[in-house]
């Protein structure tokens, strides 16, 4: 049988990549400490690997740095902390990915308001200032808000891929390699068995485990 030549726990991350990641766990560090000594980190940790990259994509798409996004997930993050903390987030008053939205929206309106607010930006004219006010006006309005529909597309994909997180998390390397072939990429149970020189048990058995988990 042919030998595997795929590695996905071995694929080396750009530059890019590498200083993303460094920002965000840079975040994660930030956000834990100013959480303080509320009730379980823990369960605010998980809930920063599950929302992070759906804020930070948005804040981006709106115009943000990529420095100012994480400052907008940290800030939702602890915003969102603090009135759960409080008890002013009520499930029935609507759906928590509404909620996430509105939060999210306000912590990216606050850093363009800041950057109207910044000497060194009136320096360059009313351009700078015209966009930051262009962009606060697409952002205020709540219906037919462009932010709503890169919201809806963000929030599908990060769900998705906060799933498939848990369960690499879960699994080993090589099961999940074999349930990325079979299931994400389509090959079937004949090609992955074949190119990974695995049987037909061993792929549907890393399909039955990555689906228990």
């Amino acid at each position: 049988m042919a030998r595997s030549t795929l590695d996905l726990s071995n694929a080396r991350p750009s530059t890019e990549e590498r200083k993303q990641r460094a920002l965000c766990e840079k975040t994660r560090k930030s956000l834990i400490e100013k959480l303080d000594n509320w009730e379980d980190h823990k369960v605010w940790d998980e809930f920063y690997q599950t929302y992070w990259r759906l804020i930070f994509s948005v804040a981006t798409k709106s115009g943000l740095t990529r420095e100012e996004a994480f400052d907008v997930v940290q800030e939702t993050t602890l915003a969102i902390a603090r009135q759960v903390k409080k008890g002013q987030y009520d499930p029935r008053a609507g759906s928590f990915k509404a909620w996430l939205l509105q939060m999210t929206r306000w912590r990216i309106l606050d850093v363009f308001r800041a950057r109207k607010r910044q000497p060194s930006l009136a320096d360059q004219g009313n351009e700078s200032s015209d966009s930051a006010d262009l962009a606060m006006e697409r952002l205020s309005h709540e219906k037919d808000n462009i932010l709503e529909k890169v919201w809806d597309k963000e929030w599908r994909d990060n769900i998705t891929s906060a799933a498939l997180e848990r369960v690499k998390s879960r699994v080993s390397p090589r099961q999940y390699q074999i349930f990325d072939c079979y299931v994400l990429k389509g090959w079937g149970v004949k090609k992955t068995s074949e190119v990974l020189g695995i049987n037909a048990a061993q792929v549907y058995l890393a399909k039955h485990r990555r689906c228990a988990g």
